[in-house]
């Protein structure tokens, strides 16, 4: 163990104020899944190690005469404690105040604000964020930390000390060894853990893959015999200490991968499926790639920390390397080991190595396999998995454009054919349905999938038994206007322009369009007056069977739902009008054709256009208006 000498000089400093929220809702959250803090500092002292090892290369210093990296877990039963000695990196004062004192993660306030106060929910809430160190304070009613910088002198040690509520103290140390050492001064309630096997199994259970001797002192059988010369203690390893991606597939089994998971992500969950892949040739590297079962709080901010742990050669070089993988992967967790890479490589030096495009583009193949395998494997649990990361997938089809066509096979849809929003369905599901002579896949993007269920514009494709995709993400309308077609079939969205349901029109249905057009004239010149400054056109509709109305957006025309994600971010939107097609079989309809009265038509023509733009999701201009001309016409037929 390591030696330390503290001098005199003792500050108290208050903690992050999210530290202090954190620290409280886990330490009441977490109560079912105590023994997860060993996980988390040993996995803390192998990224120390680790980084020990990387800022080595270039400076052998580091290691200080002692290259030989371990972790070191003892207890001591009577005085209730647990020590993690590691001789890793270890850390300077600053460091110390920076990631013990702070939680340096964009998005904390976001993150606490969805904690609802449930211990069972705010658990696996927590558990997606990451605890880290803070784990300790589930076991521990006081926490103290001893630790240097390696290449700091032994007097710039520094001991950190809390009890877990709002402060914490400081002191300088003289420290004679490199790295950190924990202690756990453990809660009544925990004191279980001070135990030779409690700790052993735990340290099989999880850290078992840590590609680092965890060590613990060798426990000798009592005999009956007692010796006069008792023996020197002796350290063993209690994890198998190499790294698990190394490992050939036959020796590992699920619980191996899914303990490395939580070792590489800090997630409670477990992980859905991975894949494990090893590629020789003229690129080589080794690759564990993990779906999650839950999105991390900050899925939707992009510019969060994200990407898998890079290994060159075995050897730690960053977490978080993010050129690996698409952005609309950026939910899959894992490692890459390659031989390709020098060790000297850094962030910028990443940036412009012409073999990381080749990693990366044979990651992201890797990465759209093992969903594609996934989804044919356990379609109801793929369900799941698409409700939790399918709006980031969405992004993919315009920011990937090589491997658009399996993005698009990934992709699952609510549909008419469906019961409801829950149930999809894939691409290739709605292609193997496609009425005979049928060449466009038609899809409605609205706000709800109730309002796009229940839109006028659907009406006609009931009655023929077409189906169509109902799409109802915030990112839906964007995405389409990427996507132009899948496999020969091209996209047509209902709401806009002339419909062409048969590939070849019959001349009997174009003559009843213009009989039925010829015959409405009169109505299509009054509505075209009453409705100009809003609408570009009036004609008889071929979309509805039920519905009065309906507004027809231009084939190259903005819908609704990306005007409004335009304005919101302020940027200008171009002014444009629908076309409003008329049922010429309702009975509206013929009233109004009959209409005598033009101040009576004019309020019932724009209580229609009012009507069939609450039905597409728009927004009234005038709402007041609209409700007094209802209330004009519910009075005249009440008298």
């Amino acid at each position: 163990m390591s030696s330390a000498t503290e001098t005199p000089n003792t500050e108290t400093l208050g903690f992050q104020t999210e530290v202090k929220q954190l620290l409280q809702l886990m330490i009441h959250s977490l109560y079912s899944n105590k023994e997860i803090f060993l996980r988390e500092l040993i996995s803390n002292a192998s990224d120390a190690a680790e980084k020990l090892r990387f800022e080595a290369l270039s400076n052998a210093d580091l290691y200080e005469h002692d290259g030989d990296l371990r972790i070191q877990v003892s207890f001591d039963e009577e005085a209730k404690t647990i020590t993690i000695d590691d001789n890793g990196i270890g850390m300077s004062r600053d460091d110390v105040i920076a990631h013990l004192g702070t939680i340096a993660k964009s998005g904390t306030a976001n993150f606490l604000s969805n904690l609802s106060g449930d211990a069972a929910k705010d658990s696996q809430l927590i558990g997606q964020f990451g605890v880290g160190f803070y784990s300790a304070f589930i076991v521990a009613s006081k926490v103290d930390v001893y630790t240097r910088r390696a290449g700091l002198p032994a007097e710039e040690g520094v001991h950190w000390s809390s009890e877990g509520e709002g402060e914490f103290t400081l002191a300088q140390i003289d420290k004679l060894e490199r790295g950190t050492r924990i202690v756990l001064s453990l809660k009544d309630d925990a004191v279980e853990f001070a135990n030779g096997w409690r700790l052993r199994s735990l340290v099989k259970k999880y850290s078992d893959h840590i590609a680092l001797p965890v060590q613990m002192l060798k426990e000798e059988m009592p005999s009956e015999e007692e010796s006069e010369e008792k023996a020197e203690p002796e350290l063993e390893n209690v994890n198998s200490a190499t790294a698990l991606w190394t490992r050939n597939k036959s020796e590992l089994n699920d619980e191996d991968y899914k303990g490395f998971y939580q070792h590489v992500s800090h997630d409670f969950q477990e992980p859905i499926t991975w894949a494990h892949n090893r590629v020789e040739g003229n690129l080589e590297y080794t690759s564990l790639l993990y779906l999650p079962s839950k999105a991390p709080y900050d899925l939707w901010n992009r510019e969060a920390p994200k990407g898998l742990k890079l290994y060159v050669q075995r050897v730690f070089i960053m977490d978080q390397a993010d050129q690996f993988l698409p952005l609309y992967l950026r939910f899959i967790k894992g490692v890459v080991d390659s031989r390709n890479l020098s060790l000297n490589v850094s962030r910028e030096i990443l940036q412009k190595d012409p073999t990381v495009e080749k990693l990366k583009s044979a990651l992201t193949k890797r990465s759209l396999d093992m969903i594609e395998k996934f989804g044919k494997k356990d379609p109801e649990a793929y369900q799941e998995f698409w409700k939790e990361f399918g709006q980031v997938l969405k992004e993919g089809p315009a920011e990937d454009n090589a491997n658009r066509e399996r993005i698009l096979k990934l992709m699952r849809f609510a549909s008419t054919q469906t019961g409801n929003s829950n149930e999809t369905v894939s691409l290739e599901d709605y292609l193997g349905r496609m009425q005979e002579g049928q060449d466009k896949i038609y899809y409605l993007v609205s706000d709800s999938y109730n309002a796009a269920k229940n839109s006028p514009h659907l009406e006609i494709f009931r009655k023929k038994g077409i189906e169509v995709l109902l799409l109802t993400d915030r990112i839906d309308e964007w995405m389409m206007s990427h996507i132009f077609d899948f496999d020969g079939k091209s996209f047509q969205d209902v709401t806009k322009g002339e419909l062409k349901l048969d590939k070849e029109e019959s001349e009997e249905q174009k003559a009843e369009l213009e009989e039925k057009s010829k015959a409405y004239e009169g109505l299509i010149e009054r509505l075209g007056k009453v409705l100009e400054s809003q609408v570009e056109s009036v004609r008889v509709s071929q979309r509805l069977t039920d519905s009065p109305a309906c507004l027809v957006l231009g084939d190259y025309d903005m819908g609704l739902q990306m005007r409004r994600i335009m304005e919101a971010a302020g940027q200008a939107v171009p002014e444009t009008k629908p076309v409003f097609e008329f049922n010429a079989e309702h009975p509206l309809i013929a009233k109004l054709d009959q209409e005598a009265d033009e101040d009576r038509f004019a309020d019932l023509a724009l209580i229609l256009h009012d009507q069939a733009q609450l039905a597409a999701g728009g927004q009234l201009e005038d709402p007041a208006s609209y409700i007094s001309r209802m209330n004009k016409l519910l009075l005249e037929l009440s008298a």
